[in-house]
């Protein structure tokens, strides 16, 4: 049991209601979740209010309410009440504080921007293994503590989730954890009470612009994660993206930059970039990696500039990235024993989407049709579908406009919005064909020796959403099967 009377030390409080004589086993923001000896906090979502549900969950036994100001509620004389200026940040440090604050006993790397994230913490996790170190990971591909997966629901779990995550790795002994840092989490304060040892910025280009309005307000979201980092952090910026530099100011870390294009304090340059892998120059040293693309060649970097400024031997670094491997849904690609490559991305925004599609225009020999299967999600931003049209369209030779996770969404309308950006001259090369695995077959079917099929959106997602429900779906399988099939 936790004392009330310790807890709230931590707590940015304005006033209380109540006893603070209390005791408590565990903090919930779900009513359905009500019992005894929980701490509810009432959260204001987008689609409900916590404070909707004080009565029944007092009914259930909860007799310690977190509420916001300006909330009007009959008090109980049972029930202590909390009045904070921000509920979502007085979960943040109530998990914290409940799981005995777990950031503060590992090395905490957080990584945010718009692409890369992924990638990048996924292979900073693969480089501290080779190293030797016992680590965790949370992803939007996977959880992991050292080699044990667990299920990933969100990019950054909800604090509660977070923390309960964090102290898991602590028992089990994990020295480092690498995390993805979405803007979703930094505006909810799902993240307001971690202590992070360094920061990494990816890039920042078009999306999420149905939650949070305009780019400039995602933009500041994202430098608020490297404004409220401690000074004794890193904060590590990519400086080939022109906010790069943006997100650095006011920040109390230490700064330090890497670039592939411009003087920076970590730089690597492209040597090969081919089907088989890259060949980079890091720092003045060669190094051959599995990986593919400039983008990864910065993903790469990345890694390679925070295991330096955690200490790490630079030749150790670069002999363990050269056996990193891909991660799962990011330019991965399988090829057909008549030649046919398909390229499996997660690429869901308009930047993400051009880079893979300039990156296989840098390395086909131009004897070959590019095909691209590409969908938009349904309920999100809907300004990017005529813009990520646009672009399949004017750097592929043929487009399939197909379903993404249409969710509550009319997958034939999706489709429609997205040929809205379709330019005159490029109609002829497009076809719609809703079912996804349809159009994965028809570009298969219709593919010829040496042609490159890019199938983007899902990645390594193994479900496609329609109505609230989630039906098993990988791109990856469908497109083996289909070749396996050619074979026989």
């Amino acid at each position: 049991m936790k004392s009330l009377q310790n807890s709230i030390k931590d707590l940015d409080y304005l006033k209380v209601i109540g006893t603070l004589e209390r005791d408590y086993n565990s903090v919930i923001f779900d009513s359905r979740k009500a019992k005894s000896n929980a701490v509810f906090v009432a959260m204001i979502g987008t689609k409900s209010n916590g404070h909707d549900y004080i009565e029944n969950v007092i009914e259930n036994g909860c007799t310690i309410i977190v509420c916001q100001k300006d909330y009007q509620f009959s008090t109980n004389e049972n029930v202590t009440y909390i009045i904070v200026e921000n509920t979502n940040l007085a979960l943040a440090q109530l998990a914290a504080n409940f799981y005995g604050h777990p950031s503060k006993q590992l090395k905490l790397i957080g990584i945010t921007g718009t692409n890369g994230k992924t990638t990048t913490t996924t292979l900073l996790h693969q480089l501290f293994s080779k190293l030797g170190y016992h680590v965790g990971l949370l992803s939007t591909v996977v959880n992991k503590i050292g080699d044990k997966n667990l299920e990933s629901t969100h990019t950054t779990p909800d604090a509660v989730s977070l923390n309960a995550l964090l102290a898991d790795m602590v028992e089990e002994g994990c020295s480092h954890c690498f995390m993805e840092v979405s803007s979703h989490a930094i505006h909810q304060n799902r993240i307001g009470a971690l202590q992070f040892s360094g920061g990494i910025f990816t890039n920042i280009t078009h999306d999420h612009l149905d939650y949070h309005k305009t780019f400039a307000e995602y933009r500041d979201v994202k430098k608020t994660f490297f404004d409220d980092i401690p000074k004794t952090a890193f904060a590590l910026s990519n400086i080939d993206d022109k906010n790069g530099e943006f997100v650095l100011q006011n920040t109390k870390a230490k700064t330090h930059t890497y670039s592939l294009h411009n003087v920076a304090d970590f730089k690597a340059k492209v040597i090969e970039n081919q089907f088989s892998g890259l060949v980079l120059q890091i720092d003045g040293t060669e190094v051959w990696s599995h990986l593919i693309g400039e983008f990864n060649a910065s993903n790469l970097l990345a890694v390679y500039a925070c295991a330096t400024l955690l200490n790490e031997d630079k030749i150790e670094i670069l002999t363990a990235i050269s056996e990193l491997r891909s991660v799962d849904g990011r330019f991965q690609y399988v090829r057909s024993s008549t030649g046919i490559i398909a390229i499996i991305d997660y690429a869901h925004t308009p930047d993400a989407l051009e880079n893979v599609l300039k990156t296989i225009a840098n390395i086909r020999s131009k004897n070959e049709n590019v095909i691209t299967i590409i969908g938009c999600g349904g309920d999100r931003d809907k300004t990017k579908r005529p813009i990520m049209a646009e672009i399949a369209c004017n750097l592929s030779d043929k487009v399939i406009f197909t379903s993404d996770n249409p969710r509550s969404e009319n997958a034939d309308t999706i489709i429609d919005e997205m040929n809205a950006g379709v330019p005159g001259q490029h109609f002829k090369k497009t076809t719609n064909i809703t079912d996804r695995s349809q159009a994965i077959k028809s570009a298969v079917a219709q593919a010829q020796p040496k042609d490159i099929i890019l199938i983007a959106g899902k990645g390594h997602e193994t479900y496609q959403e329609i109505n609230g429900v989630k039906h098993d779906f990988d791109d990856k399988k469908i497109v083996v099967e289909m070749f396996n099939k050619m074979e026989k």
